[in-house]
């Protein structure tokens, strides 16, 4: 029989609620560590920020919609909305916790691999995969119109099964 335990930031994470899927998906992010990563970059560590914070950065690097952490939440019985889950997500990403992966229009990734590297797109799994930038070339960057800096180059290769 498997306990339920509700989620609290002054309680132990219990190990049955870290979701992972496999034994390698557990690289470890203690408590604490979600609590000084989020006040390094000037956010207040809520109850609901370190919980998704936990959730998001305890499997290390990997790629999570909005949706995908709402039901990861719901099913660590973290007491969320969805629209928690995207504004969490985009003060995240606003200050460097995570980078937006846009897909296709509808659809956006956030990565907690905010290092330099582009991606590939397995389009009928909706998945994305990490490529090292060192294994992507890219030409001479357009010249941005006035006021304006390139903040970064994003490629995103679409995959799909050999027919």
């Amino acid at each position: 029989m498997t306990q339920s335990r509700s989620f609290t930031p002054s309680s132990t994470v219990p190990a049955n609620q870290m979701a992972a899927t496999g034994p390698g998906d557990r690289t470890g992010c203690p408590w604490h560590t979600v609590k000084a990563k989020l006040r390094e970059v000037g956010l207040r560590p809520t109850r609901q920020r370190m919980a998704l914070g936990w959730i998001l950065f305890a499997k290390g690097d990997r790629h999570v919609t909005a949706e995908m952490l709402y039901e990861e939440a719901n099913h660590a019985k973290v007491p969320v909305s969805l629209a928690t889950v995207y504004n969490t997500l985009h003060q995240f990403t606003e200050v460097g916790l995570l980078r937006q992966v846009a897909v296709d229009g509808s659809k956006a990734y956030f990565d907690t691999n905010n290092s330099e590297h582009h991606h590939f797109f397995i389009e009928d799994q909706n998945d994305l995969m990490d490529i090292p930038s060192s294994d992507v070339v890219v030409g001479t960057a357009p010249m941005p119109p006035e006021g304006y800096e390139i903040a970064r180059i994003d490629v995103v290769v679409r995959l799909r099964r050999k027919r």
